[in-house]
């Protein structure tokens, strides 16, 4: 063989174990390739997962809140027929002090009273409720409403309730209407 020859198929060679060198390359290269694909569906499926996790989360507090105002605006749903129904109780407790008074009404006053028990009974089956208020308790602003202040007739009622104007009430827990108080300067 001639050197030309010879060095042809040298460089034959030399390619060939190059381009065999090159696709066992490839073939190595091709698992990593594969594990960074693995890697990148197992990140991708463990973000959805995270995604599904926070938006089922997200839908249990919903849930949850809505459950409790649910509860809450039936507890106070009534609110506003109480708010309107408190001026006529005050007024029948007027009457009815009036009448005690009147000794030729009994048979009036018994009436009376009969419908004003009949009233609180049923508004405190629908959650209504006084306020205890008495002349001596300490005024308490978040729990009173002071309408006037007036000098005490005793230091022992010094900041304390005097006379109770209009009782107090709760709707459940809520209050629905503060007592009005006079107290002592």
């Amino acid at each position: 063989m001639s050197k030309k020859t010879k060095n042809k198929a040298d460089k034959k060679d030399v390619m060939e174990n190059q381009t065999e060198a090159v696709m066992q390359e490839d073939v190595i290269k091709e698992p990593k390739d594969e594990k960074t694909e693995d890697e990148k569906l197992q990140e991708e499926l463990q973000l959805e997962k995270d995604k599904f996790l926070r938006l089922f989360a997200e839908f249990e507090n919903y849930k949850k809140r809505t459950a409790k105002e649910r509860i809450d605006l039936f507890k106070t749903a009534s609110q506003d027929v109480m708010v309107a129904m408190l001026p006529v109780l005050d007024d029948f407790e007027r009457a009815l002090n009036h009448i005690e008074e009147d000794k030729e009404a009994e048979e009036l006053r018994k009436g009376v009273f009969l419908i004003y028990q009949k009233l609180i009974s049923t508004l405190e089956q629908k959650g209504l409720s006084k306020m205890e208020v008495k002349q001596g308790d300490v005024f308490n602003p978040d729990d009173h409403e002071a309408v006037s202040q007036i000098p005490a007739p005793s230091k022992k009622l010094k900041g304390k309730i005097i006379e109770v104007i209009e009782k107090g009430y709760l709707l459940g827990d809520k209050v629905i209407r503060f007592p009005k108080v006079v107290i002592g300067q």
